[in-house]
């Protein structure tokens, strides 16, 4: 399919590793629609704005990724507008850390909530989509700490070696399908989520990785772009990951 009539759906696209992998396909003349649930618009404003200047369209949304009633209002309205959903990219994904002995329970579900129940309800809409389609490529954003595990955040972790998993489930289920279902893993990128951290576990996430530095929101994005381009057909059921040599499994 040309690029510049593929209708992209991001989670979590109004800012950080979303809004990048947003602009990267709106560069190519897509249909891009995403969602937030930031507190207020502004940061969807700006990213439609700048979708618009790279070259393609877009469209954001409010939707809590783990309420279904909310998701299934989302693709029905995107289907309405567009017609077919060719890529959907799940990034929508918050973090609250903290020592497993003391994390809170009410933090423990609210990771799990949106970074692996959203991942699940969201591809659950769209496969339905999908399957009528006969094609279409599920692309979603897991981390390396999903693959290695990290200190104060076994819920962040938890959910995201769970997003490994059902992306090889679903993958194996939906092969004969014509739908493709591969991860992309992040490993210490350069967004609003690290920038908060101290110097000095910035230092330590740059000394554990062999290139020596962070990587920046559109190194994720390329390779986002490679898996929803003809180029990976043969691909499926595969965790690509994004980390300058942090992890290698």
């Amino acid at each position: 399919m040309d690029p510049e009539s593929k209708i992209i759906v991001v989670t979590g696209g109004s800012q950080g590793i979303g809004r990048a992998i947003a602009l990267r396909f709106a560069s190519q003349g897509a249909s891009v629609f995403f969602c937030h649930y930031d507190p207020d618009n502004s940061e969807s404003e700006n990213t439609e704005t700048l979708i618009h200047e790279a070259g393609g369209t877009g469209k954001g949304f409010k939707v809590n990724v783990a309420d279904k009633a909310e998701v299934k209002g989302f693709f029905k309205s995107v289907m309405d507008e567009a017609g077919r959903i060719d890529v959907l990219v799940n990034n929508a994904g918050i973090t609250r850390d903290g020592f497993l002995v003391r994390m809170k329970e009410q933090d423990w579900d609210a990771v799990i909530d949106i970074n692996l129940k959203g991942v699940f309800l969201c591809m659950q809409e769209v496969t339905r989509i999908m399957m009528k389609q006969r094609e279409g490529r599920i692309i979603n954003i897991s981390s390396v700490v999903g693959a290695m595990g990290n200190p104060t955040q076994a819920n962040y972790v938890a959910s995201k070696a769970g997003v490994i998993g059902l992306t090889k489930s679903a993958a194996r289920e939906l092969a004969s399908r014509g739908i493709l279902v591969n991860a992309v893993a992040p490993g210490y990128i350069n967004t609003k989520m690290t920038q908060i951290l101290s110097e000095e576990v910035k230092e330590a996430f740059v000394q554990s990785t062999p290139m020596g530095k962070m990587g920046e929101p559109e190194d994720v994005a390329a390779a986002v772009e490679f898996l929803a381009s003809e180029g990976s057909r043969f691909i499926t059921g595969q965790v690509l990951h994004i980390n300058g040599g942090m992890y290698m499994g």
